[in-house]
């Protein structure tokens, strides 16, 4: 066989992009001779093309063993390290390079990248502005750039920087990505964001995260021009194992726990790979220590909601400690945090590695993820395992799909025990709601009227306050065709901060038979005056796949019942637990349309309303939905559990918490 002869072939086959004829030549080629350098080097490279980081790190580090100082396989090692999350070795490669080729551009960006996953912010700005000191048009260095000082929040000078990075090359589809995204969450520019991501998109249409980033760009703007077929294209990568959709953004859309699974696993492998980490010392205290990280210790949805439980736990039994990696805000949830917790530390600014390290010394037990793949995900920190038991709870309603989270904190009407296969961790089921409220959280004193709130005195008030992108076509016609049959009646939405929801959520409206000034947008205001303005509508209505969570908890706790149907996932599901724990299940429905008549049946009778209401008001603080300190002490027999398994030597496994 002359391997020499396959080896050009498959290099010929590379080049012109026909990846699958070549990487089986490339096989061929090793499995005569497994010492081919050339081979090892195209097919780690063709691997890391592939997405298949791991393969090639084992590829390109089999062929660095017989060339040491190739510069071009220690350029895609450090590339397929970085890819792994090993952003150490990553860097110490990419130094390698920078010695033997100082100045060499693709390096230096290469270590820039590397240092700023490790939190080497200064280094890393150092590696970027040398190569643009030496070459000012170099688009890679000013995309780098910008990425690294959004992070660092110095936002001017990163729009400055992409914008460098696309005038240098117009087609640069990650630059356009990140521009896009930078203009929408830090701009609130809808429409420059959009025309980014869709640009971004022709160019590279199968790029990470890009399609299902522009499908939720658009859903908070209501914009739904060819909605079906984006959704099943994101579906069909998400099947096809194509990483097209954050986690977050898919539980909008998604209706089956195993594509929730795949996605998460997906993401969350790829983004944060498990990392080496030490033993743990066998826990020898009385207490319990309890870590919680969050970036929302302040007025955010799970800030609020969580505001109870740190007070109500009992402290002669858990220590708790707080890990924040969002911004600090002091507002009255973070003051009451503090006071809540025996120590509370700030890891935001470290890396994961010394975020994890620095919980570590702390001796925690159990380590509590609030935010999962919502907000500040910071899930690199628990992939170095900094605590002997780790859990999810709260933040993120699907699997993480990672082997370093032990444990998930449900109910069995979020998580039926047959669906236990969809989720990576072990399933704790509490009694009840797994659903946590603040029996203290306030409402303002001051109740506006509904003039002051642009309702109509005598009007039937439908409400939703759910985010613009839970809501997709199918929800809103439903929604349409409830108005039609209450003649007169409104539908009081949040209008949020896209301008584009209202416009676009008129036309569909005029469009349905219901006019304009039927649909009614409210600002944002602070929690404790929306609670008071909510109790001016008459019937909160829910979505679909994606159920109201904390807005449900909102309506409820203000004396508005809501009706839910009950979706076929965990985001759909939770209005129903809710609505469950607090004995109100005649709100639940199996299917749209019998939501639609239970909807329009207590509009048009109002004693059924009225008896409703009623009930609702007894059970508010009789039934276990609001009952904070009760829900601390399910929780807590959880984390006793958790910790008495793992000291025991015994691994994760699915229980029950008995109600008590």
């Amino acid at each position: 066989m002359d391997l020499h002869a396959l080896g050009r072939q498959a290099t010929a086959l590379h080049q012109q992009g026909r990846l699958a004829e070549a990487e089986a030549l490339y096989r061929q080629i090793l499995g005569h001779d497994a010492r081919v350098f050339p081979a090892l080097y195209l097919l780690g490279m063709l691997r890391l093309q592939q997405g298949d980081s791991g393969e090639a790190v084992d590829l390109l580090g089999r062929a660095l063993a017989l060339n040491p100082n190739d510069p071009a396989a220690l350029m895609h090692y450090g590339l397929a390290l970085h890819g792994q999350g090993r952003f150490a070795q990553a860097a110490a490669t990419f130094d390698r390079l920078v010695t033997a080729h100082p100045g060499e551009p693709a390096a230096l960006i290469g270590r820039g990248a590397a240092l700023k996953a490790l939190g080497r912010d200064a280094a890393a700005l150092a590696d970027y502005e040398a190569v643009l000191v030496a070459d000012p048009r170099n688009p890679d260095a000013w995309n780098g750039r910008g990425s690294l000082l959004r992070n660092l929040r110095r936002i001017d000078e990163a729009l400055d920087s992409f914008n460098q990075a696309i005038a240098l090359a117009p087609d640069f589809a990650d630059a356009l990505q990140n521009r896009g995204d930078l203009f929408w969450s830090e701009r609130l520019d809808h429409g420059a964001a959009v025309a980014d991501l869709e640009k971004a998109l022709a160019i590279e249409p199968g790029r990470t995260l890009l399609r299902g980033s522009l499908l939720h760009l658009k859903m908070f703007a209501a914009d739904w021009e060819e909605f079906d077929r984006e959704v099943a294209l994101v579906h069909q990568g998400v099947r096809a194992g194509q990483l097209v959709i954050h986690p977050f953004a898919y539980q909008a859309i998604m209706e089956r726990p195993a594509d929730s699974q795949a996605c998460s696993r997906l993401y969350g492998q790829s983004r944060y790979p498990a990392q080496p980490f030490q033993p743990h010392a066998a826990g020898r205290r009385d207490k319990i220590r309890i870590g919680y990280v969050s970036g929302d210790f302040r007025e955010q949805a799970v800030g609020l909601l969580m505001a109870g439980l740190y007070e109500q736990h009992d402290k002669d039994r858990f220590e708790l400690f707080a890990f924040n990696t969002g911004d600090v805000r002091n507002d009255d949830i973070r003051g009451r945090a503090l006071a809540a917790f025996e120590r509370f530390i700030d890891i935001a600014p470290l890396s994961d590695a010394a975020a994890a390290e620095r919980i570590r010394r702390e001796g925690i037990d159990i380590l509590v993820t609030l935010n999962g793949y919502f907000g500040a995900e910071r899930l690199g920190i628990f992939a170095h395992r900094p605590a002997p038991v780790q859990v999810s709870y709260m933040g993120f309603p699907a699997t993480l799909g990672l082997a370093y989270i032990d444990y998930i904190i449900a109910d069995r009407i979020v998580i039926p025990e047959n669906e236990r296969e969809f989720y990576d961790e072990q399933v704790v089921w509490l009694p009840k709601t797994y659903w946590v409220n603040d029996s203290r959280r306030a409402i303002a004193d001051q109740t506006p009227s509904r003039a002051e709130c642009g309702l109509p005195q005598d009007a039937f008030v439908f409400c939703n306050f759910n985010n613009g992108y839970k809501l997709t076509p199918t929800t809103f016609a439903s929604w349409m065709r409830i108005l039609n049959q209450v003649p007169g009646s409104v539908l009081w939405l949040l209008a949020g901060n896209n301008p584009g929801f209202a416009v676009n959520l008129r036309r569909e409206a005029r469009a349905a038979g219901v006019a304009e000034e039927r649909l009614i947008f409210a600002p944002m205001v602070s929690s404790a005056q929306h609670l008071a303005r909510l109790t001016l509508a008459d019937l909160s209505l829910d979505n679909l796949p994606y159920n109201a969570h904390t807005t449900a908890a909102d309506v409820l706790w203000a004396g508005v019942p809501i009706v839910t149907c009950r979706g076929t996932a965990w985001p759909g599901r939770v209005a129903a637990s809710l609505l469950t724990a607090m004995g109100l299940p005649e709100l639940i429905c199996e299917n749209i349309a019998d939501a639609e008549a239970l909807a329009v049946r207590l509009a048009q009778h109002p004693e059924q309303l009225a008896a409703l209401k009623h009930k609702l008001a007894a059970n508010r603080l009789a039934t276990p939905l609001f009952d904070t300190a009760r829900f601390a002490r399910h929780m807590e027999a959880a984390y006793a559990e958790m910790t008495a398994r793992q000291r025991r030597g015994e691994a994760p496994a699915h229980f029950a918490v008995p109600a008590f």
